[in-house]
């Protein structure tokens, strides 16, 4: 079955930024209100940036955490700019929702996560840090459930192509993500193409509340920016 997105829901969603309700999270001066390693992560030009350097390398995924209070049901926008400063061009990315601290002197995070990377292979899909990994490929619609104690991932839909979402992406510029959760209902949107869409009923795995945070991954040097990080509560 072929997932299509209906005109009044894909509208609302590019126009959602400029309507009431959505609190500035990030001032453009400094990284008050959000908590990280400081070797890693900085403001420059504005802009929040992660990176890591052949000679400033990080062990494992490091995160850069929102301290203001918690996400439950909400809708979030972010202008993300991913850099692979490599030559196999690796660049990995994330922001976290729902999630919880797990090692909070190394701030290291997990949870749902709308994955990004550089040349687009995983931008835009929902991925579980520290957990079930993939649950929805980009541009795929899922159904999560359980059981026998096992998670079962059903693709009832398919909201748009690899090459569609690839073709939607500005590489080494900025681009909106856009991440709706709304009870057990998750949506991801880049540029405003969607890319992900779950429903999670795995009771024992489902998160309806957490942190906010943003991941700089390990491995090869790169750089990951954000600016314009937009929040508004659901009902």
């Amino acid at each position: 079955m072929r997932f299509l997105l209906g005109l009044f829901a894909f509208t609302s969603v590019l126009h959602a930024a400029d309507s009431a309700g959505f609190k500035t999270l990030f001032n453009g001066k400094n990284l008050s209100g959000w908590e990280g390693n400081s070797a890693f992560w900085t403001v420059k030009d504005g802009v929040i940036t992660g990176q890591t350097t052949k000679e400033n390398p990080t062990k494992g995924n490091t995160f850069l955490i929102w301290k203001d209070g918690e996400v439950g049901n909400f809708e979030l926008h972010v202008s993300f700019r991913i850099l692979a400063d490599n030559e196999k061009k690796f660049a990995n990315s994330g922001i976290q929702y729902r999630s919880h601290v797990i090692d909070a002197a190394n701030f290291v995070v997990g949870g749902y996560q709308g994955d990004m990377d550089g040349d687009g292979k995983y931008l835009g899909m929902l991925y579980e840090e520290k957990g079930r990994g993939i649950v929805a490929k980009p541009g795929e619609q899922v159904r999560v459930t359980a059981a026998d104690g096992k998670t079962k991932l059903e693709v009832s839909g398919i909201l748009a192509s690899p090459g569609d979402i690839i073709r939607a992406i500005h590489f080494r510029e900025w681009n909106e993500y856009v991440i709706i959760a709304e009870g057990t209902h998750l949506r991801h949107f880049i540029n405003g193409k969607p890319t992900a869409d779950v429903t999670d009923l795995d009771t024992a795995h489902a998160a309806r509340s957490g942190v906010l945070a943003l991941q700089l991954h390990a491995g090869l040097p790169m750089t990951v920016q954000f600016k314009d990080i937009r929040l508004k509560s659901l009902p």
